[in-house]
């Protein structure tokens, strides 16, 4: 069985599978799960154009985990995250993390340091992105005069998440508690971006997620990753076009081409990936891996 199917652990509930990831509840002593603590694993199912992709990546699952428990080394004088162990089954060794169980707030946290993708898309349509207004003459790609904070939707699995206008965060988390995942979410990708340009990296935008211990806001899920991040080599910038990627944009940009004979327009799923794509995605995710951090990937 691969990673990129749910496991049955001896000692843990499953209890939710997403699109990547597969959460476990411990099991106490009299059988019941633990309600303060949960396995996070990190499966290596691809997910592009809200579909999950036949055809997983190898390591994938373990690219993110260990380059999310780097990240959260760096970020830690800026937010507490949600990491209680490494410490997790053999099954899922490299792979998982057992982390803090938290009140998840309803909105993906998305901050943007360039334009490019559905912000794109938003500026070209009316100069704005999730409400923000840009400065004119922006093409794709281009460097933003400061990270902004472009909130969307949680959406069910299948489902597109949709642009959020910050005074709908506020709606939804309070003015206070979205004054503060606002500042957080964009002062994360300040702080990758100050690392990863050391690295020859751009980190062009970067998706989060944070959830409630008490009244403390933590860092959840993963950080800074090739799944939830646009990485860019830095040598290779030029705005005007689409950016070499180190991401899973290398996937979507199959999928759109001629090669795929995939009509995203069509409604059905996208097809299997073809060998030589699966081995250069996994390329792609190790090298980021790699360049960030320092230290060789060991499967």
């Amino acid at each position: 069985m691969t990673s990129s199917q749910p496991l049955e652990l001896p000692g843990y509930a499953r209890v939710y599978s997403g699109k990547v990831r597969d959460l476990y509840a411990p099991l106490d002593e009299s059988g019941k799960t633990r309600d303060d603590l949960l396995l996070l694993v990190a499966s290596d199912r691809l997910s592009a154009y809200d579909y999950v992709l036949d055809s997983p990546i190898p390591d994938k699952g373990a690219v993110l985990t260990q380059l999310s428990l780097w990240w959260f080394e760096q970020l830690a004088d800026l937010v507490p995250n949600h990491v209680v162990s490494t410490e997790v089954p053999a099954a899922v060794a490299g792979r998982a993390v057992l982390v803090r169980r938290l009140e998840m707030l309803p909105v993906e946290c998305v901050a943007r340091a360039y334009l490019t993708g559905g912000g794109l898309s938003e500026y070209v349509a009316d100069g704005h992105v999730s409400g923000v207004a840009l400065p004119p003459g922006l093409v794709d790609g281009s460097r933003l005069p400061e990270p902004v904070f472009t909130p969307s939707t949680k959406a069910p699995l299948g489902e597109h998440d949709q642009p959020m206008p910050y005074a709908d965060v506020e709606r939804a988390v309070g003015a206070e508690r979205a004054a503060q995942v606002r500042d957080l979410t964009t002062a994360i990708l300040a702080r990758g971006n100050e690392i990863a340009a050391e690295r020859g990296i751009l980190i062009a935008d970067t998706k989060v997620e944070f959830g409630l211990a008490g009244d403390d806001v933590v860092l959840a899920d993963e950080v800074l990753t090739p799944d939830s991040s646009r990485f860019w080599p830095a040598d290779l910038w030029e705005p005007g076009h689409p950016q070499p990627s180190y991401d899973k944009q290398f996937v979507r940009d199959w999928l759109t081409s001629p090669a795929s004979g995939w009509d995203r327009a069509s409604g059905e799923a996208p097809p299997a990936l073809p060998e030589d794509v699966v081995a250069q995605t996994r390329s792609k995710y190790v090298e980021a891996y790699e360049r960030l951090t320092g230290r060789s990937f060991a499967s």
